[in-house]
């Protein structure tokens, strides 16, 4: 119940600054992209409205679950009213978890409304034409959950790096982990490369460590209508778990030792 309750009050303080703002944006982005893509023909002008309305729910959600992630924890420090909260029968595992929980809720309506407004226009584009607006991708579905699997990722990493530093420094951590969790493949391939080199080893051990968000992004299959095998999607979402749990962990136990006084 307690957790339940801070993650209520996270999520409607979440919505309440930020969430508006990013939906708006969201709508211009998406309406200018559709002028943009006018003189395309029909068949692709759909394809590309997916590929900028899933670029448009993926980068919105990042900088939310970045910079609404290392306020969750810093931002109470600094209004003081983490003190008041822990003064109360809350432990501090319950309290990082609850403001964890209330920026997933937060993200996850953020990202069904876009959806939403993603099938609203690709309806709109499919009627211009006189094509029956129930032609859209039903698989948009499936690149939205995938993307919201790598917020929730990017949202524990940005929470992590809030419990023992300061924001500017968990932003920057934060942005680069999303960075190279991208480019990690890449990373590895030259690791092998400098095999035997203490630098390739360092780029060998940031493969191993950094989580893979590369395996996240299947924006160009649903577009492009390449199937997504089940136990594709079934590993992926147990990876993304799996490894949200152990941060969740990390953050929880550096929390608990850290002094506010």
């Amino acid at each position: 119940m307690k957790l339940m309750t801070i993650a209520y009050n996270t999520f409607r303080e979440a919505v309440r600054d930020k969430i508006f703002y990013n939906l708006l944006i969201f709508a211009l982005l998406m309406l200018g992209g559709s002028i943009l893509i006018a003189t395309l023909t029909v068949g692709e002008q759909s394809k590309i409205i997916m590929d900028i309305g899933l670029a448009s729910i993926n980068i919105f959600g990042v900088l939310i679950a970045i910079f609404l992630g290392i306020g969750l924890v810093s931002k109470e420090i600094d209004k003081r009213t983490v003190y008041t909260v822990l003064s109360k029968p809350i432990g501090r595992p319950h309290f990082l978890l609850g403001k964890y929980a209330g920026l997933l809720l937060t993200l996850l309506v953020n990202s069904v409304i876009m959806l939403i407004g993603l099938y609203g226009v690709l309806m709109l584009n499919e009627a211009r034409w006189e094509q029956s607006i129930w032609n859209v991708e039903p698989r948009l579905i499936e690149a939205v959950w995938f993307i919201y699997l790598e917020l929730m990722i990017i949202t524990a990493v940005a929470l992590m790096f809030s419990t023992f530093t300061t924001s500017t420094l968990a932003a920057i951590f934060s942005l680069a982990v999303y960075v190279i969790g991208h480019v990690s493949g890449d990373l590895m391939v030259l690791g092998t490369k400098l095999d035997g080199d203490p630098f390739g080893y360092l780029l060998q051990g940031l493969y191993y460590t950094l989580p893979n968000l590369d395996q996240f992004d299947v924006k160009g299959q649903v577009v492009h209508r390449i199937p997504i095998e089940s136990s594709y999607l079934f590993l992926t979402s147990c990876y993304a778990l799996v490894y949200v749990t152990f941060l969740l962990i990390a953050a929880t136990l550096i929390f608990q030792r850290r002094d506010f006084k």
